[in-house]
């Protein structure tokens, strides 16, 4: 294997976009500047290290934006001030985005705070309620497994088992959801008993607990018979239940929701959601925004300087600066596509630089996934926002939001008041549907 080949295969593994960057991570570009200003550490960090009283927000942004990166940022800075963070991406293990009801974030939450737990408190109040409702539940974990004979690593165990059955096994889910339910009251009750007992010895001195429930902002909406969609029912309706638990709570909530005739809801119960806008890499007027630009190619080339420190980012990685500058702009300063665009230009070279042909076709074969994405009557809903910058109050637009076609800008205006627009998809423009209703 020649040196440009193992570079090549370094460069990408290292843009993998579905890997978020730990707390502290060399590659970690912080772009507060041309998102808007927004900052995890300040708007939801500070808030609760100042709170006297538990805490209960809300996070969300496009998908693929950076916000689990974020959270563990905010995970480290909590840490440093002395929370006991447990943190867990939801749809890794225990929700189905497709299908997806408050018992199983419930369930959620109670699984990972007792595992993370069961050396610091005695988990017997959340043992003791799984033991009285075994005889119903233990088929449903699919286990002839006597609860009363485990000690409690087997017994947490059944439980991890009840829990991954509602994401793994879907003839299932409807099964738990019933029998757990009616049972939420007593469970909150119990979880909350340990929950006391653990924030007496928390482990390393640590004195307050907080949980962060991530990916939950995936959840496909659905309308529901009583015409409301899930997520209004799981973040609204059942708001209460979310809010029970005696911790410092924050929850991923998709953009939609937040941006739907519900938004006034939602702040009455958790206050302001924090929204993690795009990167910022065009102004309004559709002139190139340097500074966003910037950031962008920073982001590539913190990655590409660990393998390659001496190279030229636009001439020895990239064939030319207009290569660097048109993937930076088909990114609309998102940065998970950012990092797609930039692993498949590299999937297609087989020597560097990286061509303009080869990042061309990055950006042909994800264009084709956008247009599959919009529905015929939508178009026209993009090209009033593409002229406007502006959506309006309605479920259409929103659907937009939460699949990535329309994309959310921020900036600090002369006056120092925020400012915030719209922008179809840079990847969209280029697609003879849109351009024909433009």
């Amino acid at each position: 294997m020649n040196q440009d080949e193992s570079l090549l295969d370094n460069l990408y593994n290292v843009f993998d976009p579905f890997e978020p960057l730990p707390a502290g991570d060399p590659n970690y570009v912080n772009c507060r500047e041309v998102r808007g200003d927004e900052d995890i550490v300040d708007d939801v960090g500070r808030r609760m290290r100042r709170s006297q009283r538990m805490t209960y927000q809300l996070y969300t942004g496009h998908r693929g934006a950076g916000k689990s990166t974020e959270l563990l940022r905010l995970k480290q800075y909590l840490e440093e001030q002395k929370f006991y963070v447990v943190y867990f991406a939801a749809d890794e293990e225990d929700v189905d985005a497709e299908d997806t009801q408050y018992t199983d974030i419930l369930l959620a939450c109670t699984r990972h705070l007792l595992e993370d737990l069961k050396d610091s408190a005695n988990p017997s109040p959340l043992l003791k309620w799984l033991q009285s409702r075994w005889q119903q539940l233990k088929d449903l974990a699919l286990t002839e497994v006597a609860f009363e004979g485990l000690n409690v690593e087997g017994q947490i165990s059944q439980f991890a088992k009840l829990t991954a059955n509602l994401r793994a096994v879907p003839s299932l889910r409807h099964k738990i959801r019933e029998k757990i339910n009616p049972q939420t009251v007593t469970l909150i009750k119990a979880l909350n008993e340990f929950i006391a007992e653990a924030k007496k010895q928390l482990p390393n001195g640590c004195q307050q607990l907080a949980v962060i429930a991530d990916n939950l902002d995936r959840i496909v909406p659905v309308i529901q018979d009583s015409g409301q969609t899930n997520h209004e029912e799981i973040f609204l309706d059942r708001s209460e239940q979310l809010k029970a638990l005696d911790c410092h709570l924050i929850y991923t909530v998709p953009i939609s929701l937040v941006y739907s005739n519900r938004a006034a809801d939602l702040r009455e119960i958790y206050g302001d959601p924090q929204i993690l806008p795009m990167i910022m890499v065009q102004r309004e007027d559709g002139e190139f925004y340097q500074p966003g630009l910037s950031k962008i190619q920073e982001v590539i080339g913190k990655r590409v300087r660990q393998f390659a420190p001496t190279r030229s980012l636009d001439r020895e990685i990239f064939d030319s600066p207009d290569t660097l500058e048109g993937l930076s702009l088909m990114s609309g300063g998102h940065v998970r596509n950012l990092l797609l665009l930039t692993q498949n230009a590299i999937g297609r070279t087989s020597e560097l630089p990286i061509s303009q042909t080869a990042v061309r076709r990055a950006i042909t074969e994800a264009r084709d996934t956008y247009r599959r994405t919009v529905e015929s009557h939508q178009w026209d809903l993009l090209a009033q926002v593409y002229r406007s910058k502006r959506i309006e109050n309605d479920d259409q637009y929103r659907n937009l939001l939460f699949n990535r076609c329309l994309l959310e800008y921020r900036y600090i205006d002369e006056e120092g008041e925020m400012q915030k627009w719209y922008d179809v998809h840079p990847l969209i423009r280029g697609i003879r549907e849109f351009k024909d209703r433009c």
